[in-house]
């Protein structure tokens, strides 16, 4: 009985892949350990961008991965438990950096925010199609911007313009890559799962 309400369960609207394991606090726990924890090292593949304080770095696209496949409750809870401990010390940010005094903290209180987003938005299926993941992350991308380059400015003494110069123009053609990269894993995930959208 239990082998046949699973697939129901998966196929329901409101569905993200981490759903598809078997519900338990448990896995829940896990889950948002594992998100923070993706997103701490993907942070490490980070390179220094020259007249910007902000690195090119892989926790951006770690951070919209776990919020569209975690959800957005679970996506939330890792992407602050990811901000908490950085903040607490831990030099899991980009370039191995901790603490909150950083220019480019900003982007990190818009990775919390993108995180959730996209995981509302992957509850209503964002994530099963190229386009409508596509749509996800570009959203999800230009929530981080609209909280970091600010951050940046003001944390800077940036003008608005130097801040979109030095924290957002040199990172459009990767995020690019990186949205397309999503548009890839995500929906084939689905697909692979036999749970089209």
């Amino acid at each position: 009985m239990s082998t046949a309400a699973a697939p129901v369960r998966s196929l329901r609207a409101g569905t993200v892949l981490a759903d598809l394991l078997p519900a338990s606090r448990t896995r829940d726990i896990a889950l948002v350990v594992g998100g923070a924890a993706l997103t701490g090292l993907a942070a490490q593949l980070s390179v220094p961008v020259p007249g910007s304080p902000v690195p090119v770095s892989g926790q951006t696209f770690a951070a919209l991965l776990v919020g569209t496949a975690l959800g957005a409750r679970r996506g939330f809870l890792a992407l602050a438990l990811y901000a908490v401990v950085g903040m607490a010390g831990v030099p899991w940010f980009a370039q191995a950096t901790s603490g909150y005094g950083m220019p480019s903290f900003g982007y990190i209180l818009g990775m919390l925010l993108a995180s959730t987003v996209v995981g509302a938005l992957a509850r209503r299926g964002a994530d099963r199609s190229v386009l409508r993941t596509a749509g996800a992350m570009v959203l999800g991308s230009a929530i981080i911007y609209a909280v970091g380059v600010p951050y940046l400015a003001l944390a800077t003494g940036m003008s608005l313009g130097q801040a979109v110069a030095a924290g957002l123009t040199p990172f459009l053609i990767g995020d690019a890559l990186k949205a397309a990269l999503a548009m890839g894993v995500l929906p084939t995930a689905w697909k692979l799962l036999g749970r089209k959208g």
